[in-house]
């Protein structure tokens, strides 16, 4: 709705008349990717729609683009409460686990390492317009031979005459919704404390409350203002369901494969727990082991989602919730895996959807962004080697944050060098 009301082409004109360098450029499409945090499809298909442009007019590569794109995408997303991942990580917990699952997102956001430490990382390439790697050599054949763009047909149309507010006050009701049906389903009208109204809320109920009245709201507030025709807001549904239709299958065949993974089945989490029960320093190491499982298992099948309904039942088979800070620390690990797995994979939805946003060539995007992931993988590797075997997730994302800073010292004597 958004895209076809024109209010994304408004942000984007608004951008580049106040934007006034390349530096300036590249924040700009990072804050819009961090402001719009609700869903990653959203993300990636919007920001590249009205960034485009004025990266353009500064030289900026599609590639680099790509890379600002896909890292505000998931890893935003992931860390985010109100968000369609949140939901996503709660419904990957079995029934009758004894625990809420948005509880468990909450407590695992400071010790998802590769979200943070990804969204440092790009924060420090952008503020010393830096790059390393296959990017910095595609910057240069680019810069001399010119850069391979694709088109793509499927691009939404615009038909609306939307101004700038009419992007950003969607988004904030959106918000404001989301929260107070969280607070809503958790009791804060029987008395309950806000913490509380949090950790027992509903979020799955919640984002549906809060997305539905959104919609009722965005679809009055362009009609009565004439800002998009009614039969043009009617086709944004059909094309917004579209679109969401392979994440949706996506899931079924997690929930499937997660099923056959249950006690009621193959009993792998009891299997994997019995074997680890009686060590506490196979115990201890769980946490970088499933942050390389996620990885690999979310780089070979393209799907954070799938990776979450696999790993996050056994992790809490094996573990247990006896013990909620070893668990958090897992759970963290398995996301942070699926993420760092699902940004280098070439067969993920987001990287796709990413090029797709920034019209540029996949191939291109994939190469050049890998070098950046793995970098940051390799940092999260030893927070949670860390953090596992001390049980402290505050020191492994200490140590995960130095690791981050010696990297960059490196690639910035590198590039000064050179």
């Amino acid at each position: 709705m958004i895209t076809k009301s024109g209010a994304s082409r408004a942000y984007g004109n608004w951008a580049s008349k106040t934007i006034k360098s390349r530096r300036g450029a590249l924040f700009a499409t990072m804050v819009l990717g961090t402001v719009i945090f609700v869903d990653d499809y959203f993300n990636c298909l919007t920001v590249g729609t009205v960034m485009r442009p004025v990266t353009d007019k500064y030289k900026i590569t599609r590639a680099k683009l790509a890379y600002v794109i896909d890292a505000t995408a998931a890893p935003i997303c992931i860390i985010a409460p109100v968000s369609s991942w949140a939901a996503a990580v709660g419904s990957s917990l079995p029934e009758g686990s004894g625990i809420d699952g948005f509880a468990l997102f909450l407590r695992t956001i400071p010790f998802n390492l590769y979200a943070l430490l990804t969204i440092l990382f790009m924060l420090y390439l952008i503020w010393k317009d830096m790059d390393f790697g296959a990017m910095k050599r595609y910057e240069t054949r680019a810069a001399s031979h010119g850069e391979e763009t694709m088109d793509d047909e499927n691009e939404i149309q615009i038909e609306g005459n939307g101004k700038v507010m009419d992007l950003l006050l969607p988004i904030v009701v959106l918000i404001v919704l989301c929260i107070s049906a969280m607070l809503y389903t958790g009791g804060i009208l029987e008395g309950a404390g806000i913490v509380d109204a949090f950790a027992n809320c509903d979020s799955a109920l919640s984002l549906v409350l809060g997305s539905v009245f959104t919609l009722i709201f965005t679809f009055f507030f362009y009609l009565i203002r004439k800002v998009i025709s009614f039969n043009s807001l009617c086709d944004s549904f059909t094309v917004g369901i579209k679109a969401m239709i392979p994440a949706i299958m996506i899931l079924s065949l997690a929930w499937t494969l997660s099923g056959i993974c249950s006690a009621d089945y193959l009993n792998i989490g009891s299997y994997v727990g019995s074997i680890v029960g009686g060590s506490s320093l196979v115990t201890s190491l769980l946490p970088v082991i499933f942050f390389g499982v996620a990885l690999g298992l979310s780089f070979s099948t393209g799907t954070s989602w799938g990776t979450f309904g696999i790993l996050i039942p056994i992790a809490l088979a094996a573990l247990g919730v006896q013990d909620l800070n070893i668990m958090s620390i897992a759970v963290a690990a398995i996301l942070a895996g699926a993420v760092c797995g699902d940004h280098i994979s070439p067969i993920s939805d987001t990287t796709i959807l990413a090029s797709a946003g920034a019209k540029c060539k996949h191939i291109n995007h994939v190469s050049t962004q890998m070098p950046y992931a793995l970098s940051v993988a390799g940092c999260c590797v030893a927070g949670y080697l860390v953090a596992g075997l001390t049980r402290n997730g505050w020191l492994g994302l200490a140590v995960g944050l130095v690791c981050l800073a010696a990297v960059l010292g490196v690639v910035t004597m590198k590039s000064q060098k050179n």
